[in-house]
């Protein structure tokens, strides 16, 4: 498993090394945590000649409230987000993935970037409207998550992801999230829903139900109408679902539209009275 390794302390180092590799053709990569590049190069999927180590750029690594917003590096650990935990609804959501030693590899830009279809940690900046941060040839770009987010974050090639900002109002908004295995406490998901209550209506992000995360808009109409039963709400939210469920050895497309049918049930037992 060898390739070349570069080391970057700006961001303008990053991505011009990047494009300097890839007209060599060594199939960069941006490294954080590794632990994808790494496991995925162990089962053949993936083959880069040359990663490109951002961990230590000061830019990536930012984890504070400024003005209105909480920004978030894209290079910090979930580890780390847990720990200082600005963001309740992010750390929640962080410490369910992997087991801890993990996710002190396991990177937040890691996740939302990777190639392993669950990307739990962009639910939370799904709900809250976020604004992204990217970076390619010098040149940085911020754009509004639903513009640049459809099934996969939408990057350019070369481009960096750098940070998310979350305005304040959502950090302490009511909210549940809930991961369900198929058996285990640590492992794959089966489904994981994140929702949030902001201005009295009802959000709710998935991950783990289709090939992709997704929050879906026509879900949470249903989900607010006023004057019908919490049974009614679900079997109106269900039928909006209109992407492909999954079907795989973590369970059946059946069993899991009846998991999430009894999440939302939760969902809503717990947020309608906030």
């Amino acid at each position: 498993m060898s390739f070349q390794y570069f080391y970057s302390q700006a961001i303008e180092e990053a991505t011009a090394r990047y494009a300097k590799e890839q007209q060599k053709q060594n199939r960069p990569f941006y490294y954080a945590g590794g632990t994808e590049i790494l496991t995925l190069r162990r089962l053949n999927i993936i083959y880069p000649k040359a990663v490109i180590d951002i961990k230590h750029i000061p830019a990536c690594n930012i984890y504070k409230l400024h003005e209105d917003y909480l920004v978030l590096g894209s290079a910090l650990s979930l580890t780390e987000i847990e720990e200082k935990n600005f963001f309740p609804l992010l750390s929640d959501v962080s410490t369910e993935i992997a087991d801890h030693t993990a996710r002190n590899k396991i990177t937040f830009g890691g996740n939302i970037c990777g190639q392993i279809f669950y990307r739990e940690a962009i639910l939370p900046l799904l709900l809250t409207d976020s604004l992204l941060v990217f970076a390619k040839d010098q040149h940085l770009r911020t754009e509004l998550i639903h513009d640049v987010f459809d099934e996969q974050l939408l990057l350019q090639e070369g481009e960096l992801f750098i940070q998310a900002f979350v305005e304040k109002k959502y950090l302490a908004a009511p909210y549940v999230t809930i991961k369900k295995r198929k058996q285990w406490t640590v492992g794959y998901p089966l489904l994981t829903i994140a929702a949030l209550k902001i201005d009295s209506r009802i959000r709710v992000a998935i991950s783990g139900l289709c090939a992709f995360p997704f929050r879906s808009t026509s879900l949470e109409e249903v989900l607010n109408q006023p004057n019908q039963t919490r049974e009614e709400k679900i079997a109106a939210a269900l039928k909006t679902i209109a992407f492909p469920i999954l079907d795989d050895v973590e369970g059946s497309s059946e069993y899991r539209l009846f998991v999430l049918q009894n999440l939302l049930d939760e969902v809503l037992e717990q947020l309608e009275e906030k």
